[in-house]
């Protein structure tokens, strides 16, 4: 296998407005609406993207017959403080599952869920 083993993400929620609000307010970004079939029942609202930077994009997803919550996979979000963005999932409608915490050399991690019951991870440096 050549580059990052990750090539895209997905997570999937029950209501799209609510997972938009909760991860904008979090990561203090804006999501994007994929431009895609009207028929299937899909909507995806994107991360940004850079191709050139390290890292693998992504999307919220809702898709008629496909549940939200957990399901054994975990995405981690990269964070300049992993105490920020974990201090924001709280006020946003999530809840945080595991505070910062070390993992020695390879930085920290603090573990949030979102209002669809996703758990999400948050990693960083500092």
């Amino acid at each position: 296998m050549k580059g990052n083993p990750v090539g895209w993400f997905e997570i999937y929620v029950q209501d799209m407005e609510r997972a938009k609000a909760f991860y904008e307010s979090v990561f203090k970004c804006e999501l994007q609406t994929l431009p895609l079939p009207e028929e299937g029942g899909l909507q995806m609202l994107s991360f940004p993207m850079d191709g050139e930077a390290y890292g693998s994009p992504g999307a919220l997803c809702k898709m008629d017959g496909v549940a939200s919550g957990g399901g054994g996979t975990l995405v981690y979000f990269s964070c300049e403080d992993c105490s920020v963005e974990e201090s924001r999932a709280a006020a946003a409608g999530g809840s945080v599952s595991r505070g910062k915490m070390s993992i020695g050399e390879y930085g920290f991690i603090s573990l949030v869920t979102d209002p669809d019951g996703n758990m999400i991870g948050l990693h960083s440096q500092k």
